[in-house]
């Protein structure tokens, strides 16, 4: 059993993993930040019905609100119809971009540590998967969006998700040394309880729903916005306020868009690597860069919340799986 401890009570909680899928359950298709296109969703209903799942699609998945698929009050109430709904085995996130961070608090996760399902998601989903794992211990997978489209998913993408959704086999990641934070090692070795997401959604999380990270490994992946002062600046926030004492591990995945056309470092100047040494090595622990797992194309489905092994001998961050 996956376990992580508490500092403030000094227990040992269990990981709580759901179920994994079979063939006739259903899966609910919800849009807790921005909104999907009606095509990619209809391809994910197409995708997930050929496994032998039962997809449906949520009252207010396509509602459009300024930048979010609906107000806040209608992309939660979705939400907790889902984790009511005992018939529904796994909710699917349409797509990130915007939101999450306002419905968190108004999600009902006592009934979803009654009756725990499956939650996938990625980039601003990690909210959520923060969420859950701070309230119930909830295991869940950082996987593509049902806002599915087969040119930048594509067959492997679709066959991880489905083996992490429908299997309990554990996931491995091998380091690829074309990611930019390829280049960033501590050398070692570290277990502990996989935690993390995207980085900017972990910086927002900072004093309000980020869990303890003392005995977790931090999985990491960014995507460029207005350049390397915004990845300097979350780091440097959560190592000021304390949230990454007591990690023992980093895995380090995709930091796209800073090293690449207009805006990439002229010579001899800072990348995004150096800024991830810069800030990391000090922390005195393992880091494992170059893990193909992010923003890019043809992304892999990692389960968070259950016990995980970086090796930077091998390269590999080694998962266990997020069902039973």
């Amino acid at each position: 059993m996956d376990t992580f401890g508490t500092p403030q009570t000094g227990r040992t909680v269990p990981t709580v993993r759901p179920p994994r899928l079979r063939p006739g359950d259903r899966v609910r298709i919800v849009s807790p930040a921005s909104p999907p296109s009606r095509e990619g969703v209809a391809r994910g209903v197409e995708l997930l019905t050929s496994w032998g799942l039962r997809a449906e699609v949520g009252e207010h998945v396509f509602d459009r609100w300024g930048y979010l698929a609906g107000r806040d009050e209608d992309r939660a109430f979705d939400l907790n119809s889902a984790f009511a709904d005992p018939g529904v085995r796994a909710v699917i996130a349409a797509r990130g971009g915007k939101g999450t961070y306002r419905i968190v608090d108004d999600l009902d996760t006592d009934t979803l540590r009654r009756d725990p399902k499956i939650v996938v998601g990625f980039s601003d989903i990690t909210h959520l998967h923060l969420t859950l794992w701070a309230r119930c211990r909830l295991a869940s997978l950082h996987g593509p969006f049902a806002n599915w489209r087969d040119e930048w998913s594509g067959p492997a993408s679709a066959d991880a998700l489905r083996r992490a959704l429908m299997t309990t086999a554990p996931v491995t990641l091998q380091r690829d040394a074309r990611e930019s934070s390829a280049a960033v090692t501590v050398d070692g070795k570290a277990t502990g309880v996989l935690v993390g997401g995207n980085l900017d959604a972990i910086r927002t999380e900072a004093g309000a729903g980020l869990p303890s990270l003392e005995g977790a490994v931090l999985f990491l992946e960014h995507r460029k916005g207005t350049g390397l002062g915004e990845v300097d600046r979350a780091l440097t926030q959560l190592t000021r306020t304390g949230a990454l004492d007591g990690l023992r591990g980093v895995a380090l995945g995709q930091f796209l868009g800073f090293d690449q056309g207009p805006d990439a470092p002229a010579p001899g100047s800072w990348g995004v690597a150096d800024v991830l040494r810069d800030r990391l090595t000090r922390l005195g622990v393992p880091v494992l860069g170059g893990l193909p797992a992010g923003h890019g194309p043809h992304p892999p489905t990692l389960p968070l919340g259950t016990q995980a092994t970086i090796d930077t001998t091998t390269g590999t961050l080694t998962v266990q799986p997020a069902v039973v």
